[in-house]
């Protein structure tokens, strides 16, 4: 079984590293962008459009707010990028805002923060997935038809790249990311030219439609809230910010340094494509709808259930580009490649914040190990099974998943800037040069109007999309905080538990006598072994135990006892349901009872077998004892194997794959390296007659 798995795993996964290559995997500034910015950088694919989608509810005549908001969005980014500059600098480990909560706010809020933020990038990769498919559902039908299908085997595809080391999915996750990068760079440079230097009249596909609004002539606390539900709805534009501060350790030295460069580059990216496409498709003239089959007109009538509205950013392109042109064409494709690997973001900051969360005993320590390519591989594989549940819930449907978004992130955001001005005041008060104090309070201002505005957005977000799906990412914050609250008093309680005292007690007293039991079923090989090694043992009391099930049986273990003259005592225990656990289990306790002091020796004879099927057919009842006898104190429990053939047999396989090395196991050189070496061992090892060289002496 280790040969089946052991050959696609190489295959799919690559060669194993070892520890002392882990530097290897440190990322470099033009890798590290990609990796953990994707996320805000592809997002501009669809905050604008969920911009237009709620301001729609008014009607095209709300459109003239949007660059407002978009101004709001850019003034909220360029504060979080500046906040979590601080933070990379003053806490490089990689812990990121769970760190700075738990370090200036306490564990509660640390663990509120960390509950935020694994919710958030579960999230993350659903809602990229499934608008990536929807998206590319637009050129290719198949993929509309089966959604969930396709979101699943895409996080599937994800997950193997992941599984590969965060270095080498950063290389590949890159080129398309860049590509995405410039096209919409290009788009809005283009757009620009053509509509202030060249004057032409750019349409987008639907600005010939008007729009039926649900609710006209809003005013005062309606619009109010109007314009705030459309600005918490662009805020997703700033998911996956605070990837960079919890990835610090993976970049190249020096850490935090290049880390803050790449967050002011992703800052600068975002808001200048976000403020782009929004401007762009205010100027084509894009019509969006939440029901664009009923809300959108078309010379007065609904255009109908089978219209495909297309997003913002492909409207804006077919406007730009002309539909179906050679940028339009590379443009749309990065844009639907970009979506899916800006799940990538999730996937190098949810294992990361695993380990150090198991590190901190708040989840399995299982996460905290990596795996064959130095990657946390067990949070890698939680985070898509965690996604996966979600888009089949969900249907993969973008609209609906989106309004479970960004409520974590900005309990995180808030939290963590908070946490970051009282880390600023704890070192004023004891910092005494003038220049480090200076800088201490210039930071303390960015960070203290972080939190301000941050927290602001926070109620927002909460007021505006509670009762359209907030309130499930708040429900699975509660649930991840209530299993890593459970977790961790697990853990402390067993560490209390078994902490060596100060004091001897009955765990390091050695114990008045030991009473050496060992069962009997048959009077066969493995027994007599068992017997031979509990003599070795020198006990004070040593006995032979079995249990009367059959009678006919039983006489003929007596008579060969006796027999063979064994000079181990047999005890024989009457059970007359037929039972062999209860009884054994009963007169080991009896034997506690009677002597506390002395420690109980149970020795079990049993088979090894070489295949798994033979495991259904042997140690049954020795398993069935060995279970029960673990919850009982003072008894010590030995297993004595007895080597039948087929162990032997799987003994040779065993070593025959352990001399076998997996395809890509083993790294063998360059192919001329290799041919070059084998031709210099032929010359030196034949003298071209066939035969071997002969050693004059």
């Amino acid at each position: 079984m280790s040969k089946l798995t052991d050959v696609p795993k190489r295959i799919l996964i690559g060669r194993a590293l070892r520890s002392d290559r882990l530097g290897e995997t440190l990322l470099p500034k033009r890798i590290a962008l990609p990796v953990f910015a994707s996320d805000p950088l592809s997002s501009v694919a669809y905050a604008p459009g969920e911009v237009l989608l709620v301001l729609s509810i008014a009607g095209v005549s709300a459109y003239h707010f949007s660059p407002w908001i978009a101004l709001a969005v850019v003034v909220l980014m360029f504060t979080v990028v500046a906040s979590y500059r601080q933070n990379v600098h003053a806490y490089p480990s990689g812990g990121g805002d769970y760190e700075v909560a738990t370090t200036n706010l306490g564990p509660k809020a640390g663990l509120t923060v960390a509950s935020a933020l694994l919710v958030d990038y579960v999230l993350t990769v659903a809602v990229s997935i499934a608008s990536g498919v929807e998206n590319l559902g637009s050129a290719i039908p198949f993929v509309v038809e089966h959604k969930v299908l396709c979101a699943v085997v895409i996080i599937v595809l994800l997950t193997l790249m992941n599984l590969r080391g965060v270095k080498e999915s950063g290389k590949l996750f890159a080129i398309p990311t860049y590509v995405f990068v410039a096209g919409v760079f290009l788009m809005i440079a283009w757009g620009a030219f053509r509509g202030l230097v060249l004057n032409d009249t750019m349409r987008a596909p639907t600005s010939g439609l008007e729009i039926k609004a649900e609710h006209q002539g809003l005013a005062g606390f309606a619009l109010v809230f109007l314009l705030l539900r459309a600005f918490s709805s662009g805020c997703a534009a700033l998911t996956g910010v605070e990837a960079i501060s919890n990835g610090v350790p993976a970049f190249r030295k020096p850490k935090s340094k290049n880390a803050a460069t790449t967050l002011a580059a992703m800052g600068l990216l975002a808001v200048t494509m976000f403020c782009g496409i929004i401007g762009l498709a205010m100027a084509t003239n894009v019509r969006m709808a939440e029901n664009p089959g009923k809300d959108l007109l078309s010379d007065g009538t609904p255009v109908g259930s089978g219209f495909v509205q297309d997003p913002v950013i492909s409207q804006v392109a077919a406007a730009v580009f002309g539909d179906g042109t050679f940028f339009f064409v590379i443009l749309a494709a990065a844009t639907a490649l970009v979506l899916f690997l800006a799940a990538n973001t999730a996937y190098n900051g949810f294992p990361l914040l695993g380990s150090i969360l198991a590190q901190d005993r708040y989840l399995p320590r299982q996460l905290h190990t990596r795996g064959d390519r130095l990657a946390f591989s067990n949070g890698i594989v939680v985070l898509a099974g965690a996604a996966t549940l979600l888009v089949v819930i969900y249907g993969a449907d973008s609209t609906r998943l989106i309004q479970l978004y960004i409520v974590g992130v900005f309990v995180s955001f808030t939290l963590s800037q908070t946490g970051m001005v009282r880390h600023w005041n704890r070192h004023l008060r004891t910092e005494r040069d003038p220049a480090k104090r200076r800088h201490m309070k210039r930071s303390r201002a960015i960070n203290t109007f972080g939190a301000f505005f941050t927290g602001l957005v926070l109620v927002v977000v909460l007021v505006t999309k509670f009762t359209h799906g907030a309130w499930v990412a708040l429900l699975g914050m509660c649930i991840f905080y209530a299993t890593m609250t459970a977790i961790r008093r697990h853990y402390d309680r067993v560490a209390d538990e078994i902490s060596a005292p100060e004091t001897p007690t009955d765990d390091v007293i050695r114990p008045s006598r030991v009473h050496s039991i060992v069962l009997v079923s048959k009077l066969h090989r493995p027994t007599l072994r068992a017997l031979a090694y509990a003599k070795l043992m020198r006990s004070d009391t040593l006995e032979a135990l079995s249990v009367n099930v059959d009678p006919a049986d039983t006489k003929a273990l007596k008579e060969e006892w006796d027999r063979r003259g064994i000079d181990v005592p047999l005890k024989v225990l009457d059970s007359p349901y037929r039972e062999v656990t209860r009884p054994v289990i009963e007169y080991v306790r009896g034997l506690r009872r009677e002597s506390p002091r002395e420690a109980v020796s149970v020795i079990i004879p049993e088979y090894v077998v070489g295949h798994w099927y033979e495991h259904l057919l042997h140690n049954q009842s020795a398993l069935r004892l060995k279970g029960r006898l673990l919850f009982t104190p003072g008894v010590m429990v030995t297993s004595i194997p007895y080597q039948l053939e087929s162990s032997e047999a799987a003994k040779k396989r065993a070593r025959r794959r352990q001399e076998w090395s997996a395809p890509g196991a083993v790294r063998r050189g360059p192919v001329e390296k290799r041919a070059s070496a084998s031709s210099s061992n032929g010359s030196g090892g034949s003298n071209g007659s066939g035969k071997a060289p002969t050693k004059k002496g």
